[in-house]
């Protein structure tokens, strides 16, 4: 019987919880109420080498795959604990170690890997564009041996907190390509030379504490040789990223998911009222029990989209299918968590209501529900496109 991806990684999972038990729910609802990042978390899980886990052992990192990956955030997440803070130091690398110069790769992997260099952001999505990728308006155009970036991007999370970021940019405008994906480019960011010479960066504040911001590129110069791969074909690069990225989050989910289950099901056998366990009545027990069911069988769908990935075969369909199915579980469970909470679900101290904003994030990011189905219905059923 094939070991599924809970089962397995056991020493990791064992590790992370460990690691998160020196994180209980005190620390995150302080940090919740200032909408301050978790530098402290963030620099041990880096230290244990837990965000080089995607890195080659020639850089510095663990060479492990997707699914080691996945059990991290998994865990992190049923610990009560938050990845989003740093997911992205996992993935976003996939761009350079994938398509990168040997110059680059040697340059920035290694010292990735050792948490001496950040790389939390990634620059696509603005507010004209939204999920349209392909009309994105940021703009770099080449001056000799720089290309000077001007433009605008939202949503854009850890900004604040990456030292660089891997941007999406057209260098050729998009009525002039053969195809709406030609003409975009990707640029390596050194964020700490650009604020203050070009770049602004503004948060939003959210009803998360998610680190996101908006980003002002006015006439900002940047080397040519950040540019990553070929000119005008950045956008197939960033897809494999894409994947990763929706199966990451997926796994997030699934823990955010156990969270809640393990905590409405505790909550339920302690529990009193009317002289017996609230948790003994169908009308409190099924749904914790339907919320297990769709969460394990979302699990199974992520362990496959980790494995597809793992063994270098398209998953974009199965990348999308795992976030869906595990933002929906997730997002089921969290209500049924509330629900048989009670009032005491709504206080910050049990760390219910906390957890309920965090994952309701991801059936809109990073991409939507109605977006995914839109993939399903065009590329998998082979129906025609909506838009």
């Amino acid at each position: 019987m094939t070991e599924t991806n809970e089962q397995s990684y056991s020493d990791i999972r064992e590790s992370v919880r460990r690691l998160c038990a020196d994180f209980p729910g005190t620390y995150w609802q302080e940090l919740d109420r200032d909408r301050r990042y978790p530098t402290e978390f963030v620099q041990t899980l880096t230290r244990e080498g837990f965000l080089s886990v995607l890195i080659p052992e020639e850089f510095g990192g663990s060479g492990l795959g997707l699914g080691a990956a996945t059990a991290i955030l998994e865990e992190i997440h049923r610990s009560g604990c938050n990845g989003g803070a740093c997911h992205a130091q996992m993935y976003t690398m996939g761009t350079v170690l994938k398509h990168g110069s040997a110059e680059q790769k040697s340059a920035y992997l290694p010292r990735i890997a050792t948490g001496e260099l950040r790389l939390q952001a990634f620059g696509v999505t603005e507010p004209t564009s939204g999920t349209d990728t392909t009309r994105i308006r940021t703009f770099a155009r080449r001056e000799g041996e720089t290309y000077v970036i001007s433009g605008q991007k939202i949503w854009i999370s850890r900004a604040e907190h990456s030292d660089l970021m891997v941007l999406l940019v057209r260098t050729t405008p998009r009525e002039e390509c053969a195809r709406p994906s030609d003409g975009i480019s990707v640029l390596l960011i050194d964020m700490r030379q650009a604020v203050g010479n070009g770049l602004t960066i503004r948060p939003i504040r959210t009803m998360l504490n998610h680190a996101t911001t908006e980003l002002f590129f006015d006439d900002l110069v940047v080397p040519a040789d950040n540019l990553v791969g070929e000119e005008g074909k950045g956008f197939r690069y960033i897809l494999d990223g894409m994947n990763a990225e929706r199966i990451l989050i997926a796994a997030e989910c699934i823990g955010d998911g156990r969270f809640f289950i393990d905590r409405a099901s505790a909550y339920a056998r302690d529990r009193s009222v009317f002289g017996r366990a609230i948790g003994a009545n169908q009308g409190v027990q099924f749904p914790i029990a339907r919320a297990y069911v769709q969460l394990s069988a979302a699990a199974l769908m992520v362990d496959r989209a980790a494995a597809m990935f793992d063994a270098g075969q398209p998953c974009g369909a199965e990348a999308n299918m795992a976030k869906m199915l595990a933002s929906e579980a997730s997002w089921y469970a969290a209500d049924q968590c509330i629900q048989t909470h009670g009032g005491f679900g709504f206080a910050e101290e049990y760390d219910v209501e906390r957890k309920f904003r965090e994952t309701r994030l991801y059936q809109v990011a990073p991409i939507s529900t109605n977006l995914i189905l839109s993939h399903i219905g065009t590329h998998v059923l082979g129906l025609p496109k909506s838009f």
